[in-house]
Parts: C-alpha cells; sequence; structure tokens
C-alpha cells in the first residue's frame, strides 16, 4: 500500500486493523502511511486528514459499496468531532447508519464487528 499507484494502493477483501498510530495502519500484514477505508470490497488509501475535508466525493467509495454495509464507522483522528448534518443525510439515504468516535476506538470496533461478520464499513483518519 506504500506505492503511489492507486492500483497498488487497494488490498481486496476485509482485514483486521493490526494497529494504528505514527500517521498510519497496519492491517493484512502490510502498513500505510495516512487515512484509509475499510470497505468490504477491501482496504485503500483514503485522502482525508481531517473531518473538516470529508466532503460528497469522500463518501463516493463508501455510497458505491451501501448495499453491502449496514454501518460506517468514522474514525474522527485523536478527538471526537462533529460531523456536518448533510453528510450524516447523505449517508442515510444510503441506508448507512454512521457511527462517529475516535480513530482508535473506530479501528477497535471495525475489528471486533468484521469478526462478527456483520456489514460493516470504516472511514479511518490517520493518527499521529
Amino acid at each position: 500500500m506504500t506505492s503511489e499507484s492507486e492500483d497498488a494502493r487497494f488490498l481486496p477483501g476485509r482485514h483486521q486493523i493490526e494497529a494504528y498510530g505514527n500517521g498510519g495502519f497496519r492491517f493484512g500484514g502490510m502498513s500505510h502511511r495516512g487515512s484509509i477505508l475499510a470497505l468490504p470490497s477491501g482496504v485503500r488509501a483514503w485522502p482525508v486528514r481531517g473531518v473538516a475535508e470529508i466532503d460528497e466525493a469522500a463518501l463516493v467509495p463508501i455510497i458505491a459499496e451501501a448495499e453491502a454495509i449496514e454501518i460506517l464507522l468514522l474514525g474522527t483522528g485523536k478527538e471526537p468531532a462533529y460531523v456536518e448534518e448533510n453528510l450524516r443525510t447523505l449517508l442515510a439515504a444510503a441506508r448507512i447508519r454512521l457511527d462517529a468516535m475516535q480513530t482508535g476506538a473506530a479501528a477497535r470496533t471495525y475489528n471486533v464487528l468484521i469478526a462478527e461478520d456483520r456489514r460493516v464499513a470504516a472511514a479511518l483518519i490517520a493518527v499521529g
């Protein structure tokens, strides 16, 4: 996941988040610096560095897999953060429930829910 090629920045399949911090994540035996989307189709780089950068375009990959997602866990970084109502409405229209929490809590919750084979995705903002 460290290559700049968009295809190389995607790891197919569902993977536990093995570690987070130092500006990135470990999953599937790989590491990635920066934020990630853990979707039913796989894990990919996400160019978001903070909640304020989340817009409709940032949610496109999530909405594209809406049929396979019941819950989206949003890791907001080190601190809890407010998610704009228009983004909540967009996800609700796609029948995706949003749970926003600090990135560490979101990563741990994601791991529990995929172990239970739940229809979950995670949008995780990297923390330092």
